[in-house]
């Protein structure tokens, strides 16, 4: 890892809720708390906690140098508002198949 650079993930208590126009995606008492250098803390959420039917995969994928790659997921008025990591580094590998999102309301 570049020198400086820092990533924990920890099991949180946090109450995360993600909303869009009024609609829950997904609500979650059991996120992993993802803190990465010169980034916002992320939420990670576990996928029974998820609305996936409202989902549709993207053809968006992403390379992380620190967590490995990431596929994406659309909302039809949202393109790739979601992603996980299939098969993360093993640094992080806690977050495998958890989704995050762009918007997230914590409570």
């Amino acid at each position: 890892m570049t020198t400086g650079h820092r990533i924990t993930v920890e099991e949180g208590t946090e109450h995360v809720r993600v909303v869009r126009e009024g609609q829950v995606l997904a609500e979650s008492s059991r996120p992993l708390v993802l803190r990465e250098t010169g980034c916002p803390v992320r939420y990670y959420l576990p996928p029974e906690d998820v609305r996936t039917d409202l989902l549709t995969p993207s053809e968006t994928h992403t390379h992380c140098p620190f967590k490995g790659d990431a596929s994406y997921w659309s909302l039809p008025e949202a393109a790739d508002l979601v992603w996980a990591y299939p098969e993360p580094k093993d640094e992080v590998a806690l977050i495998k198949d958890h989704f995050c999102f762009y918007d997230t309301e914590v409570v």
